[in-house]
Order: structure tokens, then sequence, then C-alpha cells
């Protein structure tokens, strides 16, 4: 789904109308803020190492088949 000029301009009017024209800029940039510090902690997650797996020894995979969980104790 795609919006036309037509459907932005009616959303950018109803913003204004909303919020008036002294608000429009604080509001511009607190969005631009957040997407600068969204985009950030996405890059900065995919560069480091979890901290899970950083902790494990050489040689042990973090995944666990069903048969290496350990059993909880028989109802009673």
């Amino acid at each position: 789904m795609r919006l036309g000029m037509g459907e932005i301009l009616l959303i950018l009017a109803v913003v204004l109308l909303i919020f008036g024209p002294k608000k429009l800029p604080q509001l511009g940039e607190a969005l631009g803020k957040g997407i600068r510090s969204f985009r950030k902690a996405t890059t900065e997650r995919e560069e480091e190492p979890p901290a899970e797996q950083a902790r494990l020894p050489e040689g042990v995979s973090p995944v666990q088949t069903e048969q290496q969980k350990p059993v909880a104790s028989a109802r009673r």
C-alpha cells in the first residue's frame, strides 16, 4: 500500500491542525532523534555477540536439544 501525494498532504494538514505550527519543528526533531537512536541500537546489537554465547566454553553449542535439557521432578 503506497501513499499518494493527496494522502500525504491530508495527513500533514491534519497534523498541522492538531499540533499547530509552533510544535511542528519540535515534533520533527523528536521524531528524527528517535529514528536515529533506533538505527544506532539495531546496528550496535548486530555488531555485538550475545552475552550468553560469549560465556560458553569452546565447542559448546548455545542450543540444547530436548535430550540435553534437565528433566523436571516427577509429580506427586
